[in-house]
């Protein structure tokens, strides 16, 4: 949402941080082949083949993946995601989301042009070991913004969870921020 904002009213943007907020095709994992699959055939069977990804311990591997000390992490993110996921419908509506992400990498060209041409001061803070969006995809800002700064934790894809004040401390230094 916010690259989307930033590309309407580029005027309002003092800079951007990301948390594993991909923008380049090369951030994406092997993670979203079923995912892919649906985007170029809406079927019935390639939305159920989806379904897996909306399982109570399905949420708790989002959380746990590529995190060194599991005991860290609250289990209020993830219990609180699975409460809301079984109320009725709810998979419903993001098995839909999970289709329209497609308009996100149809737009990562236009947010790579919004970076060359605005070049907003950048910092990237980035779980290493994020299944879905990969550290070349935090690589790839500097690309298009030779000053974005990248960070790199050794966490998961809810790099917050478990580097809180590390990531806090990293926005507060960043210069741009």
């Amino acid at each position: 949402m916010g690259l989307r904002i930033a590309l309407k009213h580029p005027e309002r943007i003092t800079a951007i941080v990301s948390q594993n907020g991909n923008a380049y095709e090369e951030g994406l994992s092997e993670g979203w082949k079923p995912i892919r699959a649906y985007w170029e055939d809406a079927s019935q069977k390639n939305r159920d083949a989806l379904r897996g990804f909306l399982k109570p311990e399905a949420t708790v591997q989002q959380y746990m993946h590529g995190v060194s000390d599991a005991t860290i992490v609250s289990p209020d993110g993830y219990t609180l995601d699975n409460f809301y996921l079984a109320r009725p419908g709810a998979d419903e509506a993001l098995l839909d989301l999970f289709g329209d992400y497609k308009t996100n990498v149809a737009l990562y060209p236009t947010f790579q042009k919004y970076f060359r041409d605005h070049q907003p001061p950048l910092l990237a803070v980035w779980g290493k070991n994020d299944p879905f969006f990969l550290p070349p995809g935090a690589e790839a800002f500097k690309r298009d913004i030779p000053g974005a700064v990248v960070r790199f934790f050794d966490t998961g894809h809810f790099a917050l969870e478990t580097h809180d004040g590390e990531i806090a401390g990293a926005i507060r230094d960043f210069p741009g921020g």
